[in-house]
Parts: structure tokens; C-alpha cells; sequence
């Protein structure tokens, strides 16, 4: 009787434990899936007028280069692919999760030239990049530190694959990264006349991982933590390094290969 009352103690004990995690798992799924919905969004309310539904506004200064249609469709794949790769995850078929992840590999390179080439155009172009003041061999600084700590996060990211906590961390970081170039776009205050701003918002998108992390770890992972020291660092560093000799004939160079 004692034996069978043990066991089935032990069936219930581990019948919760297997509920208890299933809820983890679960609340897991639904806040990543929800933040790069989110980020997703952000990035689409940018480019809305001047690219997703550039024929409804005619007036809204956008680049005329078709270059920048490539740009556009290589940068909206992977933002594709980061949203199906997340609901795979949320409706349990990882199986085609890790098939597909291979995708990562081919888009990550590519996106990393098309975003560089893309820069260099944008600041040769007589008027520099659109609607913004600053010397264009200065702000080319902002477009390449973004490339680059997406591309640092991204690339992370698929090789800490086999390490699901870090990986999906890094992946939403990449993800956050980029949403700068959509939140500079947005046409209101203090978007419009407050450049900083956009910097400052994408660095409060890591507010939430490190809330997450609270809630479900009881601290840091050492992928939020990084994330969050590098997002808030970035538009400082890259401030400061805009105006020095050997960054503008860097800037320079680079753009000397556009015709």
C-alpha cells in the first residue's frame, strides 16, 4: 500500500513538473513571437510610404536608384524568413525550423553586401542620403555600425544554433539592430526632428529580453547582457568616430568604387 501510494506521489509529482514546463515553454514561444512582431512592425511603419506602399504616396522623398529595390526585397527576406522561423518554433515543428535555418546562411552574406554597396550609393549621390543634413562620408558611419552589429548578433546566431537560449537571444538582437534604419523613418515626433531618438528607441527593444530574462531565469544571459552593453554603445562610438581623418578617408575611398 505504502509502495503504491509512493508511486503514485512520484506520477504526480512529475506529471506537474511536465505541466510546469510546458507552460514555460509555451509563455517562451509567445514572447519572442511577440517581439519580433513587434519589431517587424516598427521596421514596416518606416518604410511604408517610401517602399511597401510607396504608390499611395507619391510625394514622400524616396531613393530613385533601382538598386535600392533589391535592397528592399534581400532585407524584407530575411525579415520573412525571422518571422517563419519563429512560428515554426511557436507551433512545435522544429524540425523544418533547423531545414530552413539553412536559408540564414545563403541571406546573412548577402544582405551584408547589398547593405554595404547600398551605403556607398547613398552617399556618393549628389544630395547625400535623403532628407538627412549631415555630410553623407560622415553619416555613412550609422548605416555600416548597423550592418556591422547586425551581422556580428546574426552570425552569432547561427553558430550558437545548436544552443537554443543563445540563439534565439542573438536572433532577436539582429533583429533590433536593423529596426533603427525603419524608426528613423517614422513620420512624427521626435522621429522628425530629433535624429537621436531612433538610436535611443531601438536601444530600449532590449528592455523587454532583460525583463524576460528576470521573469523566466532569475538573471542575465550572457547574450542579453552583450546585446545590451553593444546596442546602447553603438550610436556614441559611431558618433564619435564620424568626424575623425581616418574614418572620412575610409568614407571616401568607399565611395570613390561608385559611378
Amino acid at each position: 500500500m505504502v509502495d503504491l501510494l509512493i508511486s503514485a506521489s512520484n506520477r504526480g509529482a512529475h506529471v506537474s513538473v511536465f505541466i510546469a514546463t510546458n507552460r514555460a515553454s509555451n509563455s517562451e514561444r509567445r514572447f519572442y513571437q511577440g517581439m519580433v512582431i513587434v519589431v517587424i512592425a516598427m521596421i514596416a511603419l518606416g518604410f511604408a510610404r517610401s517602399f511597401i506602399l510607396r504608390p499611395l504616396f507619391p510625394g514622400v522623398h524616396a531613393p530613385k536608384e533601382l538598386f535600392f529595390y533589391l535592397h528592399g526585397i534581400v532585407f524584407t527576406l530575411w525579415l520573412a524568413l525571422l518571422f517563419t522561423q519563429v512560428s515554426l518554433v511557436g507551433a512545435g515543428n522544429i524540425a523544418l525550423h533547423r531545414r530552413l535555418g539553412v536559408a540564414g546562411f545563403v541571406l546573412l552574406p548577402l544582405m551584408f553586401v547589398v547593405g554595404a554597396i547600398g551605403g556607398v550609393i547613398a552617399a556618393h549621390r549628389p544630395g547625400g542620403f535623403i532628407d538627412i543634413a549631415t555630410p553623407p562620408l560622415e553619416f555613412l558611419v550609422v548605416p555600416y555600425a548597423d550592418l556591422v552589429v547586425f551581422s556580428g548578433f546574426a552570425a552569432a546566431a547561427l553558430l550558437l544554433r545548436t544552443r537554443p537560449q543563445a540563439h534565439k537571444r542573438l536572433m532577436l538582437l539582429a533583429a533590433i539592430a536593423i529596426s533603427e534604419v525603419g524608426i528613423a523613418r517614422w513620420p512624427f515626433e521626435p522621429y522628425v526632428s530629433v535624429p537621436a531618438a531612433a538610436m535611443w528607441t531601438t536601444a530600449a527593444l532590449v528592455v523587454p529580453l532583460l525583463i524576460w530574462d528576470f521573469y523566466s531565469r532569475r538573471n542575465i544571459h550572457p547574450a542579453t547582457a552583450i546585446g545590451a552593453l553593444v546596442l546602447v554603445a553603438e550610436g556614441p562610438v559611431r558618433d564619435a568616430i564620424s568626424h575623425t581623418g581616418w574614418w572620412l578617408a575610409f568614407a571616401k575611398w568607399a565611395t570613390s568604387f561608385v559611378a
